[in-house]
C-alpha cells in the first residue's frame, strides 16, 4: 500500500495527515512530493512512497511558466523591460498580421490571441523556444488582441522569452540560471544537464475511468482546429503526458512546459522570489511582486472554455483556492504540479507528481493540502 514518508516540523502534522490520507486512498501510487516553506524554513517535506525520493526530478509542465516569468519580473524590476511597451518595440517582426499594438502586459496576461499557428508545430519546433517564436511572429491572432484571453499553453514562454532575448541579447534560460537557479541552489531546471539525468523519473500516463475519458474526449481542446486544440498543438497530435519524457525537451528546457524540478525546487522558487532563500534576500521588491500577482484576466478562458484567473505570467491563486490570501500567485502544471507563494499568510508551496492526474492542470488534492497548510500557519500565530 502507498504510504507517506518524510518530515514535518511541529505544528504541521495535519498537513502530513492530509497527504497520507490522500496517498493511501489512491489506487495507483501518484509518485507525489509535497514541500512547504514557512518562517524561512522547510516545514513540510513529504513523498508518497519509497519509489520516489525528495530529490527526484519530475516533468512539471506549465509550472515551468513561473520560473520563466520570474525572469521577466526581474527585468521589469531592473527597468530593462516595460510592461506597457509594445512587444514589437523589442521584436519588430512580431508586428505582422495586426499585432503591432499588443503590449508586453497584454501578452503576459494571455490576451494576445497568438496561442499557436495554423497547422500546428512539429515535434522539433515544439521543444525549441526560438523556433516557436519565429513561427509565431507571422501568425494572425485567433481573436482581436485585448478582446478576451486564452491560455497560450505551449507558446507563452517562447513569446516572452523572445522579448527577453531581443531586449538583452541573452536568452531567458541564461538569465534564469544566472539570477535565480544557481544562486539559490534550486532543483528546478530550464534545460536539464546530462549530469542530472539519473534523478529524472519519467511521467506516467493518466489512468482515467470510462466517464473521465468521455469528458476528456469532449473537452474544447479535443477538436484540433478549435482555439483550445491549437493552443495544445492538437493539429500535430501532441501526447502531452509524454512531453517531458523526451530527452530533447528536457535538454532544451522549453520555457512554457519543459521544466524539470522537484517539489523542493518548486517551493524554493517562490520562497526565493518572495521571502528569500539560502541566506539570500527576496528576488522581488514589493511593488513589482504586487503588480505581477494582481489579477489581469478574469472570466472564461477562450482556450479551455473554463473559468480562469491570470495575473502577469502567473495564475492569481486566491481566486482558485479559497484558503489563500489575496496576492497569492503561482502556476500549475498539466500532470498535477502546483507551485505558489502566499505573501500575506507567509508560505511557499510546491507539489509535484509523477503520474498524470485527472483532469490535468493543478491536481485536485492541492485544495486539501493548501487548506491544511494555511490552517497550520494561522494556528501558529
Amino acid at each position: 500500500m502507498t504510504t507517506a514518508h518524510g518530515t514535518v516540523v511541529e505544528g504541521f502534522e495535519s498537513v502530513r495527515e492530509e497527504f497520507a490520507s490522500f496517498v493511501a486512498a489512491e489506487a495507483h501510487d501518484p509518485g507525489a512530493q509535497l514541500v512547504v516553506y514557512a518562517d524561512g524554513k522547510r516545514v513540510v517535506d513529504l513523498v508518497s512512497s519509497p519509489d520516489i525520493a525528495a530529490d527526484s526530478l519530475l516533468g512539471v509542465f506549465s509550472s515551468t511558466k513561473g520560473a520563466a516569468h520570474l525572469v521577466v519580473a526581474l527585468l521589469v524590476q531592473d527597468a530593462i523591460l516595460d510592461l506597457d511597451r509594445e512587444v514589437a518595440y523589442y521584436w519588430p517582426e512580431f508586428a505582422a498580421e495586426g499585432k503591432g499594438a499588443i503590449t508586453l502586459r497584454e501578452l503576459l496576461a494571455h490576451q494576445a490571441g497568438v496561442v499557436g499557428v495554423d497547422g500546428g508545430f512539429s515535434p522539433a519546433e515544439i521543444a525549441d523556444d526560438r523556433a516557436l517564436a519565429a513561427r509565431l511572429a507571422g501568425q494572425r491572432p485567433y481573436w482581436r488582441p485585448g478582446a478576451g484571453f486564452g491560455y497560450h499553453a505551449f507558446v507563452i514562454g517562447a513569446l516572452t522569452g523572445e522579448v527577453v532575448f531581443r531586449a538583452t541579447g541573452r536568452t531567458l534560460h541564461e538569465w534564469y540560471e544566472e539570477r535565480i537557479r544557481a544562486p539559490y541552489g534550486l532543483d528546478f531546471f530550464l534545460g536539464l544537464p546530462e549530469s542530472e539525468e539519473p534523478r529524472f523519473l519519467t511521467t506516467l500516463p493518466m489512468l482515467p475511468t470510462p466517464s473521465q475519458q468521455a469528458e476528456i474526449d469532449a473537452a474544447p481542446w479535443a477538436n484540433p482546429n478549435s482555439i483550445g486544440g491549437i493552443s495544445f498543438n492538437a493539429p500535430r497530435g501532441l501526447d502531452l503526458a509524454e512531453f517531458p519524457n523526451d530527452r530533447a525537451v528536457r535538454a532544451a528546457g522549453q520555457s512554457s512546459a519543459g521544466g524539470i524540478a522537484s517539489a523542493r525546487g518548486l517551493a524554493g522558487l517562490y520562497q526565493a522570489a518572495v521571502f528569500g532563500l539560502a541566506d539570500r534576500p527576496p528576488l522581488l521588491k514589493p511593488d513589482v511582486l504586487a503588480e505581477f500577482a494582481r489579477p489581469h484576466s478574469i472570466g472564461t478562458d477562450l482556450s479551455s472554455g473554463q473559468p480562469q484567473y491570470f495575473a502577469l505570467g502567473f495564475h492569481a491563486m486566491s481566486l482558485k483556492f479559497p484558503s489563500l490570501a489575496a496576492g497569492a500567485f503561482g502556476h500549475s502544471g498539466a500532470a498535477g504540479s502546483q507551485a505558489l507563494a502566499d505573501p500575506v499568510t507567509g508560505f511557499a508551496y510546491g507539489y509535484a507528481r509523477r503520474r498524470y492526474a485527472y483532469p490535468g492542470g493543478s491536481a485536485p488534492e492541492n485544495t486539501r493540502f493548501l487548506a491544511a497548510t494555511a490552517r497550520a500557519i494561522t494556528a501558529r500565530r
